[in-house]
């Protein structure tokens, strides 16, 4: 699992999220595995670092972290040898700092992850890679999913990043916004460097720590990599067959389901609860008794029918509609984010011979950072809580919005366009200020 950087997509997060790698990048960020968000050791007593950055702020961060990564089990002469001459990376810091001036739409996005170019790669590859046999029997996770995951992490292996992991983790952790997620990650990456499964030369990877050619944070590594080659050792860089391994592992450990499908185009009726989106999560027969059924007309498998499945509207009520299956939530344990999701999912059935959505993306307006943090402040002013107004449009803001349109008797389908924007704007405006 990953921190990677996707281009921002309206109406995606699942919730904040460390950021990803551009892969083409987060955010990361499948969520990040429960260890690295563990608590780090209090401090020991360090060892001098044998040389200065020359940076006043990085320079005492390094002398207190280091009794930090003795205490929880760094050897010492590791940690003396990899943090000499260590110093931050000024790239690294301008991009965790950086926040987007538009947000993508969702459908641009996958529109740019699903392409006729990536399909025709993925099948080629489904057939060059002999292991995914061995992988699909021993994870349960099919090989086109994996695929999914392979392109939009790398581009199939091919876009890795070449920063040194151990210098943009230290970067992250002496800037103190993520200080505890980013010395976690780093006490990963020295331990895998103290094993001698790797050296550090070894450990390349994005500006945001995410490594190889399924983009793994150290602490993933270590807990789900994979050798499937047998050749002694856990290679996410240079072995196509240990990368889509281990990517089977973490999404089997995230609770794949083996025989399920991870969502399905539907269509509503007229007058259908928009407000159930991102709600209940309940079988295909219960959503079928408010009208919602297949785009493509089959029935549901077995597999499918007995299990919950959770109603979304990505773009709104005029987009594609889909319910999606445990599964779904099995790949954002790579990614917290519905795009992501479903760039990976919908790639995946393309690639096994799926046909096109039945309905196309609509044409959407990139919202500024100024209106999405506008519409955020206009929710609170009106009662509706979505949270702090960061711009980001997660899963709180999304809901109170749909309880603000519910509540006004429009299509409560959370989706911030920006009609909303000024629908929100202009009642906030005109709400009578209350006396202090």
């Amino acid at each position: 699992m990953r921190r990677s950087l996707l281009v921002p997509v309206l109406v995606l997060s699942g919730c904040a999220t460390p950021p990803r790698p551009l892969p083409q990048a987060p955010a990361p960020v499948v969520a990040a595995p429960a260890a690295s968000q563990a608590a780090v050791p209090a401090a020991q007593p360090s060892i001098a670092p044998p040389t200065a950055s020359g940076d006043m702020i990085f320079d005492a961060w390094a002398s207190e972290f280091q009794g930090r990564a003795l205490a929880a089990g760094v050897d010492p002469d590791v940690l003396r040898r990899e943090m000499a001459g260590l110093s931050p990376d000024p790239r690294v810091a301008a991009l965790d700092s950086r926040q987007p001036e538009f947000s993508k739409p969702i459908g641009d996005y996958l529109r740019g992850v699903v392409t006729a170019d990536r399909q025709t790669i993925g099948q080629r590859r489904a057939a060059s890679v002999a292991e995914f046999g061995a992988i699909e029997q021993r994870f349960g996770v099919p090989r086109e999913i994996l695929l999914g995951v392979w392109a939009l992490e790398s581009g199939f292996g091919s876009l890795q990043g070449d920063n040194d992991v151990l210098r943009s983790l230290a970067t992250l952790a002496a800037q103190g916004r993520r200080r505890a997620w980013a010395e976690g990650e780093m006490i990963a990456a020295l331990k895998i460097i103290q094993s001698g499964e790797h050296p550090r030369a070894r450990l390349k990877g994005s500006w945001a720590g995410a490594m190889g050619q399924t983009q793994f944070i150290p602490t993933t590594f270590l807990s789900t990599a994979v050798d499937q080659d047998g050749d002694g050792r856990r290679d996410i860089w240079g072995s196509a067959p240990d990368a889509l391994a281990s990517a089977a592992n973490l999404l089997a450990k995230a609770g794949w389901a083996r025989g399920q499908s991870w969502a399905r185009e539907v269509t509503v009726p007229a007058g259908f609860d928009f407000s159930l989106t991102e709600g209940p999560q309940e079988t295909p027969d219960w959503w079928a008794q408010k009208g919602v059924r297949r785009a493509d007309g089959q029935v549901w498998s077995a597999a499918d029918a007995t299990a919950k499945a959770q109603f979304i509207a990505p773009a709104g009520a005029g987009g594609p509609l889909f319910l999606v299956f445990p599964n779904h939530f099995a790949i954002r344990q790579y990614n917290n984010s519905i795009a992501y999701a479903l760039g990976v999912g919908l790639l995946a059935d393309r690639i096994g011979g799926a046909p096109p959505l039945s309905r196309p993306w609509p044409a959407e307006t990139p919202l500024a950072l100024v209106d999405r943090m506008t519409a955020q402040r206009a929710l609170a002013a009106l009662g509706f809580d979505p949270g702090a107004p960061d711009g980001v449009v997660g899963m709180g803001t999304r809901k109170a919005l749909r309880e603000w349109q519910k509540a006004r008797g429009l299509t409560a389908d959370g989706y911030l366009s920006p009609d909303m924007v000024r629908r929100l704007k202009a009642e906030a405006d005109a709400k009578p200020a209350t006396a202090p």
